[in-house]
């Protein structure tokens, strides 16, 4: 964490993936996140994968460092409440992260109508305003039709929520441009972020659109291959799977020398009259490329190979299971900076990623854990709305805070 965003204050109002990533990477710039949840908590609180009490790592992991307050939304008090928070006075104040759906107690233009500058991120479904979530929208893209065994007709959905995860980014990024442009010209902003039109951004910058509108074609299924380049997994001697790749001269080069495929490979250039130096010629026969190194990583054991690769320098890593990856691999230790152990109420003491951001001359702050729910309420309403302690204790016995 830093203390980049050191007093900006962000009321994050939020489910599922997109929006609490986005104000968690806010909250370790340092800016003040409070996140809003009705009493006893929302969706997000008991969402899978839990422990064995109950506890949401899934809450643990997308909420560190911000602070959580719990209000009765359903009471008209209690919303009013929160536009408070979000609507309150100050420079560094009247920012509001979202994905509720728009045109409900917490539209926009009501809440301008308490500040003028206000601004306000909120994530769509689709531009339209319609539902929908990473699942429904990645299925639209194509993505699935072009993922999993080559000649399938069946489609391959992947277990990482791509879109959300680049919508919460790009939420982030959206907030610190609004606060910006307030910053120069004093005007608040509604800035909307469909899921949706981040999946269509991608595949427009990834060449998928025009490959369609301009070639008439769609990208299909090609196994564990790397389109336009070389790249495929192997199994070694002991049962062990690894990625091999080769997208440079350089790496293609190394790969040979490692493999000792160096002779074969101009056999292979002289019959077919072609130049595997050439990236696209290495797609174009990757699957003979894949035939001259398969024998050889299947008769020696992972270490050896391992051995031979990193001596040669190719490029390349092992498959892992999220086990063996925190077990096994340095980069998932303390031996990173990236990683810090924290102590988690309800969890106790695990390893967990702060920023990979790295500010080579700032001084990074401990990772702070995600709040208890509701951990902060009495805080927020003190600091922020200057409320007296009988008032929030009266607020508490009628059920608007807990």
């Amino acid at each position: 964490m830093y203390d980049l965003l050191s007093g900006l204050t962000v009321i994050e109002g939020s489910a599922f993936v997109a929006a609490p990533l986005g104000g968690m990477t806010l909250a370790q710039l340092g800016a003040n996140v409070i996140r809003f949840d009705p009493i006893g908590g929302g969706m997000d609180f008991k969402r899978w994968p839990l422990d064995k009490k109950g506890n949401s790592l899934y809450w643990s992991g997308l909420n560190k460092g911000k602070k959580s307050i719990t209000i009765n939304i359903r009471k008209e008090e209690g919303r009013d409440l929160i536009k408070s928070l979000i609507c309150a006075p100050g420079p560094e104040n009247g920012i509001f992260l979202t994905n509720h759906p728009p045109g409900g107690p917490l539209n926009f233009n009501d809440l301008k109508s308490k500040r003028k500058d206000l601004i306000m991120l909120n994530i769509l479904g689709s531009h339209d305003g319609t539902p929908a979530v990473d699942y429904t929208i990645n299925c639209a893209l194509g993505y699935p039709m072009a993922t999993g065994p080559r000649n399938s007709e069946n489609p391959v959905n992947h277990l990482l929520p791509a879109w959300d995860l680049v919508t919460g980014s790009m939420a982030a990024t959206g907030i610190l441009a609004a606060e910006r442009r307030r910053n120069r010209s004093g005007k608040g902003e509604l800035v909307n972020l469909a899921l949706s039109d981040v999946g269509i951004w991608v595949a427009s910058a990834l060449g998928h659109i025009a490959e369609s509108a301009l070639l008439g074609r769609s990208r299909e299924a090609d196994g564990n291959h790397i389109y336009g380049a070389f790249g495929h997994d192997f199994v070694t001697k002991d049962n062990c799977r690894i990625m091999l790749t080769a997208l440079t001269k350089a790496q293609w080069k190394r790969l040979k020398t490692a493999m000792k495929i160096e002779n074969a490979v101009v056999d292979l250039e002289n019959k077919y009259n072609t130049d595997l130096d050439d990236e696209g010629s290495r797609y174009e026969f990757r699957d003979a490329i894949v035939s001259l190194i398969e024998p050889f990583v299947s008769q020696n054991d992972y270490y050896t190979i391992k051995v031979i690769l990193d001596d040669n320098g190719v490029l390349w890593g092992p498959y892992q299971t999220f086990d063996e990856l925190v077990k096994k691999d340095p980069r998932c230790s303390e031996a990173n900076p990236l990683i810090q152990k924290i102590f988690q109420k309800g969890l106790g003491e695990f390893p967990a990623a702060g920023l990979p951001l790295r500010f080579q001359e700032l001084e990074e702050q401990p990772l702070k854990p995600a709040p208890s729910l509701g951990e902060h309420t009495d805080e927020v309403i003190s600091n922020i709305l200057g409320l007296p302690d009988h008032i929030i204790s009266d607020f508490h016995d009628r059920g608007i805070i807990a």
